[in-house]
């Protein structure tokens, strides 16, 4: 009996962790994702052939379950196979001269918050972390685990404590409403503001639910040691191991149906794949805007609460520099409404950016060497390190650039980093630029928004598609799919398109 062939368009986490899973259970998989290498937006920039690669996408691992829970399905061991390391610093932030760090320990970043900001700080920051703890508690089974619910099912999973747990935070409020009550110091009402932007989105337009990002990343936060593309680069080769096939450097130029079912993917070479199911890892809008072919256009309606957040980014490799990083590190400005107001409101580039450094060199990944030996965790050896520098940005990147705009938000980003201590300066030979332009052309159709729709409003993360499309056997994953975006989301979401499709292929079997 023939295998039930598969085609997955797009290499991204999500698609590789369906790759896995469904090689692993036997079915005829081929994979095809159009750069030379897999990962999607986990990649890696080489600064004009320095010959390290600078991570250059996602670069805070959390939720590690997600992938002990793949690789264990799949009869192998995550931690065997990828060289991780839990931080004790989860990130460092900083206030022009003012800096301060919060902690995978709980108790250390109460104590660091005692000294930054006061004994009632403090206690409201403790009262915070068990509020967003009930939170995920509430939401990890119903929603983030779950098949895309409906805020009815969600309501009924989730019984009389978990209602309580989202009704107790007002989640019909935003997060930024939600955090006044905790954060009477405007700096750290920043600082916890800041995860919306994880899911791409402002913190004044954002459900108060997103904050038990804060707990998922109290939970853990790990340094891969080979960089975030050894996640995706792992994935790979255990799924081929089991059979998969993996095109590169392959263009999907139209997938292919018949009365309303697929039937292959045809590529830019003019090879046709033939398939009985489809999944598609890409952001929904290719489909809804034909960039997969007239046919697929109906496979998912467009998103109605528009774009999340694009970035610009330098990728730097540099010398090694006395000044105190860590590896996650935060650095904000003034008037941090303007921020928002700018890229989602005015369609520009920040005035007033938050600018967020990867320095990946660096680790403090033991809590018991002390900070003030920064340099400590670099190789004597190594005369340079690798930084990566993002600032938020509107996804208007199927606009021309305004190169004025982009100057005046550099200028901005390297003239705030110097205010803090921070001194460096990118070059043509130290540094390469990506843009929210540079972003479309990696990810088409999405303005180079990086995190699929914006989640604004209460109702925004039930808008999401499910796995499922209109089209038979086409089946979605990725960030702009339930369950959201982020590394881990995105590979649960390429969990349940597998699922989904197992599920269904059984039945009709």
């Amino acid at each position: 009996m023939n295998k039930h062939r598969v085609a997955i368009i797009g290499g991204g986490i999500a698609g590789l962790t369906a790759c896995l899973e469904l090689a692993h259970h036997g079915y005829d998989v081929t994979l095809i994702e159009k750069m030379p290498t897999v990962g999607g937006k986990i990649r890696q920039v080489d600064v004009h052939g320095a010959g390290t690669g600078i991570d250059s996408g996602p670069t805070v691992f959390t939720m590690r379950w997600v992938f002990d829970e793949l690789f264990q399905a799949c009869d192998c061991n995550f931690e065997k196979e990828v060289a991780i390391q839990e931080l004790s610093v989860l990130a460092k932030h900083y206030w022009q001269k003012d800096s301060f760090n919060l902690y995978a320990d709980i108790s250390k970043s109460a104590q660091a918050i005692r000294d930054f900001s006061g004994i009632k700080q403090e206690r409201l920051f403790l009262e915070f972390c068990e509020v967003s703890k009930k939170v995920y508690n509430a939401l990890e089974k119903p929603y983030i685990k779950g098949k895309r619910p409906s805020f009815t099912s969600m309501i009924t999973q989730l019984g009389i404590s978990g209602t309580k747990s989202l009704l107790h935070i007002g989640p019909f409020s935003s997060l930024w409403k939600s955090l006044e009550q905790f954060f009477p110091d405007p700096r750290l009402q920043q600082l916890f503001g800041r995860y919306s932007t994880y899911c791409g989105s402002s913190p004044y337009l954002a459900p108060a639910t997103l904050m038990l990002i804060a707990h998922v990343e109290m939970l853990g936060v790990w340094s891969v040691k080979e960089g975030m593309i050894a996640i995706p680069q792992t994935i790979a080769r255990l799924a081929t191991n089991r059979g998969a096939k993996i095109i590169t450097g392959q263009t999907a130029l139209r997938i292919q149906t018949h009365q309303n079912y697929v039937q292959g993917v045809e590529l830019q070479s003019g090879e046709f794949i033939p398939a009985d199911s489809i999944i598609f890892n890409g952001d929904v809008a290719a489909l809804s805007t034909g960039l997969l072919g007239e046919q697929t256009r109906l496979a998912t309606p467009v998103s109605s609460t528009g774009r999340s957040l694009s970035a610009m980014t330098w990728s730097m490799q540099i010398p090694k520099n006395a000044f105190e990083l860590s590896r996650h590190n935060v650095f904000f400005d003034q008037n941090y409404d303007q921020e928002f107001t700018d890229i989602f409101q005015r369609n520009r580039l920040p005035t007033h950016p938050t600018v967020y450094i990867c320095a990946q060199d660096r680790l403090h990944s033991n809590p018991d060497k002390p900070l003030t030996e920064p340099l400590t965790e670099l190789s004597t050896q190594q005369l340079t390190e690798r930084l990566l520098i993002l600032v938020n940005a509107p996804a208007n990147g199927d606009q021309p650039p305004n190169d004025k705009e982009i100057a005046q938000c550099e200028q901005q980003v390297f003239s705030l980093l110097a205010q803090s201590g921070l001194e460096i300066y990118p070059t043509t030979a130290n540094t390469i630029r990506t843009t929210p332009q540079m972003f479309h052309q990696l990810f088409p159709a999405t303005g180079g928004a990086l995190y699929g729709m914006a989640t604004h409003g209460w109702m925004s993360s039930f808008a999401r598609p499910s796995s499922k499309s209109a089209i038979h056997n086409l089946y979605l994953a990725g960030g702009s799919v339930h369950p959201g975006p982020g590394v881990p989301m995105a590979a649960l979401s390429g969990r349940l398109a597998a699922a989904t499709l197992m599920e269904r292929h059984a039945l009709t079997k």
